[in-house]
Parts: C-alpha cells; sequence; structure tokens
C-alpha cells in the first residue's frame, strides 16, 4: 500500500504512476471476469488510454475522452449502446475501487 498526498496527486504521472497502472490493470483483470474480454480490451486500448483521474473533496473520478462510442466503432468489437454504458460505469467504478485500494482509502 502507496501513502497517498492528495496533493501529489495533482502530478499524478510524475508522483505515483505506478499505483496508477496497477489500479487500471487490476480493474482490466475483474472486469474480465464479468464482460466479454474482447469488449474490455476494446475499452481499455480505445477509451480508457486517454481517460484521466482526478481526486477531489475526499474522491477519486475517473473522466472519460468525448463519445467513448464512437471510439470503439474502429475496434471491431460490436456493442450495443446500453452494455457499453453499463460496462463503463462498471469499470470506472472499478478503477476507483482499486484506486481506493491501492492508497489504503478503502476503509474511510
Amino acid at each position: 500500500m502507496t501513502e497517498f498526498d492528495p496533493e501529489k496527486f495533482e502530478d499524478k504521472y510524475a508522483n505515483y504512476f505506478t499505483e496508477l497502472q496497477r489500479a487500471y490493470k487490476n480493474a482490466f483483470e475483474t472486469m474480465r471476469e464479468s464482460y466479454d474480454s474482447d469488449l474490455v480490451h476494446a475499452i481499455d486500448q480505445f477509451v480508457l488510454n486517454e481517460s484521466e483521474p482526478f481526486y477531489e473533496d475526499g474522491e477519486f473520478r475517473i473522466d472519460l475522452p468525448e463519445d467513448p462510442a464512437a471510439r470503439l466503432e474502429g475496434s471491431g468489437v460490436p456493442v450495443s449502446e446500453e452494455t457499453l454504458e453499463a460496462a463503463l460505469d462498471d469499470y470506472t467504478e472499478e478503477i476507483r475501487a482499486q484506486l481506493r485500494r491501492i492508497f489504503g482509502l478503502d476503509g474511510e
């Protein structure tokens, strides 16, 4: 577990790059248990690759790039809007949970 400093998270890629990678990887592995692996891989490669984690008001937030459905069009993975929305909601919540766990904030 890594000690968390909200001020250091403002420069997260310099201070917490390894922890961010681990959180995203752990979330990826968890999501593969619940969703089609092709869909999870496409979301990871075409949407989450440009997502941005933030820490504000005691919570992590994951901002996604605009129009995730359009980003997946080039992936060759067919997905309904409802399935994509549910998967993205679950995926971002899992990333948030992994960040809380990695930084020891899940017991607060």
